[in-house]
């Protein structure tokens, strides 16, 4: 008689499937959480997706067509952290965002035929940070434990309120998980401490004990016993860990094991019936197989898979979903950056049908209690059921949390993607207007996205967008730096630490001002219509005798220009019309009235002689340069103000500061703010400009993490925070935004950067949709060569020359002009009021001009080209050749593809965008 019990898992084999058997084509987010990144029910399965805020879903049993259609949800402003879904309601899931708060969403059966309602069923929070982690009770469908920094709650869905918060955590909380009756709850801690609660009890920690060495991400699953629990980690040799505890004798763990060394994240599965954990490290294409033996308490590996993708997440299917008449025990989805694999898990059998000894009974899906029944003390479990087919069916339950009648025909969230065809960079983006707006959101916020897009109104346009989403005209804008002829060349000792505030030079449609590194506050004057080398002598320069701090050209008068030191003064400028000749010490005008040095200046859009400037006096002064002297004086500022910008009409005022809002003036009816809401979390700097005709704020800041993102803001509703985060990249510069409110793009680059982010902004969902990316200041729409379709004309400074780049849009018919490019342009080099006019409370537009050169017929107005349909005559068909013919024509022509490289590439035959753009 063996004196070790055999294992019946012992042969276990891991049985990764065929490509054509992968959900492939998906487009995985990258963004780093607590979570899993992917999680499955019993008929659904949903993965973060690589927009923030955005999760993919598609069914998890599909045949034929079906099976590559993936639809995706909006469902928050910012980076989804985790997600699950209900251990009872299939169709019941849980998401936690960056943007702090908790919803609950109802998917449908089948996401390419129904829709989603248009709101989540329930929200929660907003909390104090980001919610980390989520984890619904294993008796209770009401009771949901939340995450968030180093706060726990234990939520009641159904009253929407907090049954308790656990604390002691005296640092971020990393894992949480429930004891498999419900009765304890473990979490884990970025302090390398693992703690037991008895959340009933009370709100203090009932025993914890040091799990692993390294405060990385350390996770915390649950065995089928109380007494039991797993926890992963690293080690002081930045090794994998994972131990085995007894909450009977919690100071030391019962047996451990060290895995290889990876800088990713271990992922523990644990199927507690089965007792087989599954472990997969982010970033690796290795699994590993353990079986764990409560008695023996031991942890025996099984077997290990080598896969062909690397991991982002990984997921169990629950155990009612899986086939069990071939034996499959596990099934396994691996997330990788662009599929989904399924990976089973079978004991090889020679007969067909149900082996009891490898399927114990399962937990059924009707919960045991409510929250409130557990919260007084009903420890009733979940009734098992048998996983026998000959059993089945068993009683399924639908929550009513989140009733069914919410889906709406009219606010449809989810559409269905062929995954084959999607491509983000093409604005491939399918959560409808809806999916993102918050309630506060106004219905009629600008034009449609049919119109915004450059689709057009027939049923197969529509039909086209519906199943694409929305797509931007402008997403093939090309970036080209003009030729050497039109660059300005040999620059010397330019200042490349002027604040971060500033954008760091100006420029006009005939000056560029350039702060220089000799002291005394110089500052170049570039002649634009004068390219070529400059002299390698010194150029006449501004002396302003203190550093400068920021510098623009007025707008309504080229020659002049408004310089701001350290020495909190504004200078104003005059450029003789024939250039600067000689160095200029005396300016033409000096304004003082602040008392720390100048952060930016902004001249007034439409009123000429009006100039906005901040300080570190933490005020904002509004001056009338006509009279020279103050005339408002903004307050209520905490902190350092990082950007203002003025409306597009001219009434209103708003700024980003470092104290994490960001506010609205009306500066003629008050000094204080009319308007303030939450900002970007980083205070390395922000940006801030209007947008959608002044409907909305742009912000371009950091978040917590040091990545760089987009918060779009409606001006309405500040107090509300974003309509949507987009995140971009991690980089140490602020992104400068350039907007053109005629095509709605939004051109950003930081200083050091090498690329230009291209947005066509909405102010509805999706928000942001994306066009090529190339590197700007912005002349007048009138210095645009409209024949060629340029559309902007930026300024690349770089440290010895200075670089015209035009953004052009591919048009086949260029001689045509592109109206749908080109509406009338405000004429916004001409003032449209007086200072004076201003301040005493008036209001004007700018004219408007048009730009169709003469001559030029709209595209609009072009005669559209019958399709030719190429025939060959009839005679090559009833020519008959021999076969000595068929083999010498064959062989010449083997002869051509391979010998002729002069042949054009497959791309040269593509239709919609002339050759020469391809250089």
């Amino acid at each position: 008689m063996n004196r070790f019990k055999v294992s019946k898992f012992r042969h276990t084999e891991a049985r990764p499937p065929r490509r054509e058997a992968w959900i492939s084509d998906i487009r995985a987010g990258t963004a780093s959480s607590y979570g899993n990144h992917i999680k499955s029910s019993c008929s659904l399965v949903v993965f973060n997706a690589d927009r923030p805020g955005t999760l993919g879903i598609v069914p998890l049993e599909s045949q034929g067509k079906s099976k590559k259609n993936v639809a995706y949800l909006g469902c928050h402003s910012d980076l989804v952290t985790d997600f699950g879904f209900s251990p009872f309601d299939d169709h019941l899931l849980a998401t936690g965002s960056a943007d702090k708060m908790v919803k609950l969403w109802r998917l449908p059966a089948t996401p390419a035929g129904q829709d989603l309602p248009s709101a989540p069923g329930v929200v929660l929070g907003p909390e104090n940070f980001q919610v980390d982690v989520l984890k619904f009770h294993p008796t209770s469908d009401t009771v949901l434990v939340s995450a968030s920094n180093k706060a726990v709650k234990v939520w009641d869905l159904a009253l929407q309120h907090t049954l308790t918060e656990l604390d002691t955590h005296s640092d971020q909380v990393q894992s949480v998980a429930w004891s498999s009756d419900g009765v304890l709850l473990g979490t884990s801690c970025k302090d390398k401490e693992l703690r037991i609660f008895d959340p009933r009890t009370k709100p203090t920690v009932s025993q914890s004990t040091q799990g692993h060495e390294n405060h990385r991400d350390s996770r915390l699953v649950w065995t089928n016993s109380r007494e039991h629990l797993l926890s992963t980690g690293l080690n002081q040799m930045r090794e994998h860990e994972v131990k085995l505890w007894d909450t009977r004798c919690f100071s030391c763990a019962l047996t451990s094991f060290t895995l290889n060394t990876s800088p990713g994240s271990l992922i523990p599965l644990l199927d507690a019936d089965s007792g087989l954990l599954i472990l997969g490290g982010k970033g690796e294409n290795l699994i590993y197989c353990y079986e764990v033996s409560l008695q023996q308490a031991t942890l025996t590996q099984v077997n290990q898979c080598v896969l062909e993708t690397k991991c982002r997440g990984m997921a169990l299917v629950p155990r009612r979903a899986l086939a069990v008449l071939a034996c499959e025990v596990l099934r396994v989805l691996q997330l990788s950056e662009s599929a989904i694999m399924p990976i089973s898990y079978v004991v090889p059998r020679k007969a067909v049908e149900f082996h009891e000894d490898l399927f114990s009974d399962a937990v059924g899906s009707v919960p045991a209690t409510t929250a409130q029944g557990w919260w007084a003390g009903d420890n009733q479990q979940v009734q098992r059921i048998s996983l026998n087919p000959a059993h089945q069916p068993h009683a399924s339950f639908i929550s009513c949390l989140v009733p069914t009648e919410l889906s709406s025909p009219t606010a449809a969230q989810l559409q269905e993607v062929p995954v084959g065809d999607t491509d983000p960079s093409e604005g491939s983006f399918s959560s409808p207007p809806s999916s993102l707006t918050s309630p506060s959101t106004p219905s009629s916020l600008g034009r449609s996205l049919s119109s915004t897009s450059g689709i057009g109104t027939s049923s197969s346009q529509r039909s086209l967008q519906s199943l694409l989403g929305p797509s931007s005209k402008f997403r093939h804008a090309q970036g080209t730096v003009l030729h050497r002829d039109t660059h300005i060349t040999n620059l010397k000792g330019l200042n490349l630490t002027t604040p971060g505030e500033s954008d760091g030079f100006c420029a006009n449609r005939l000056h560029v001002a350039v702060p220089l590194l000799s002291t005394g506050g110089q500052v170049a004057i570039l002649e634009l219509r004068k390219p070529g080398r400059l002299p390698d002598t010194a150029l006449p320069t501004l002396q302003n005798g203190v550093p400068v701090t920021d510098l623009t050209w007025d707008p309504f008068d080229l020659y002049r220009l408004a310089v701001a030191g350290e020495d909190a003064r504004i200078r104003l400028w005059r450029v003789p019309p024939e250039g600067l000749r000689e160095v200029l010490t005396t300016p033409e005008a000096i304004l003082t009235g602040h008392t720390e040095k100048i952060y930016s200046l902004r001249f007034h859009p439409l009123a000429s002689d009006v100039l906005a400037s901040s300080s570190y006096d933490l005020s904002v002064r509004i001056w009338d340069l006509q009279a020279e002297m103050e005339k408002i004086r903004l307050q209520g500022h905490r902190d350092q103000i990082f950007s203002m910008a003025w409306s597009p009409d001219g009434q209103l005022l708003a700024t980003v500061c470092k104290d994490g809002k960001v506010r609205i003036f009306d500066p003629r009816r008050s000094p204080e703010p009319i308007q303030e809401g939450p900002g970007p979390e980083g205070g390395r700097g922000a940006r801030v400009v209007w947008v959608c005709e002044g409907r909305c704020l742009l912000v371009s800041g950091f978040d917590s993490r040091s990545e760089r993102q987009l918060l779009l803001y409606g001006a309405g509703s500040l107090a509300g925070g974003p309509l949507a985060v987009l995140g971009l990249d991690v980089a140490p510069s602020t992104l400068l935004p350039y907007y053109d409110p005629d095509t709605g793009l939004i051109l950003l680059t930081g200083k050091g950067d090498t690329r230009v982010f291209v947005y066509e902004l909405l102010p509805e969902v999706p928000f942001f949709l994306e066009c090529n990316s190339f590197t700007s200041s912005d002349p007048h729409k009138t210095e645009c060569e409209v024949q060629q379709v340029e559309f902007a004309r930026g300024l690349r400074l770089r440290q010895t020359s200075l670089e015209p780049v035009a953004f052009r849009l591919p048009r086949v018919k260029k001689e045509f002009f592109q109206d749908d490019v080109y509406p009338e342009t405000a004429v916004c080099w001409e003032p449209a009021l007086s200072a004076a006019a201003w301040l005493g409370g008036a209001n004007a537009q700018h004219r408007r001009l048009n730009l169709q050169p003469p001559g030029m017929t709209p595209v609009s107005e072009a005669p559209r080209e019958a399709p030719t349909r190429r025939t060959l005559p009839s005679s090559v068909y009833l020519e008959e050749k021999s076969d000595e013919q068929k083999k010498e024509e064959l062989l010449s022509a083997m002869v051509a593809k391979l010998g002729n490289r002069e042949d054009p590439l497959p791309q040269d035959s593509f239709e919609g965008v002339d050759e020469d753009e391809w250089d």
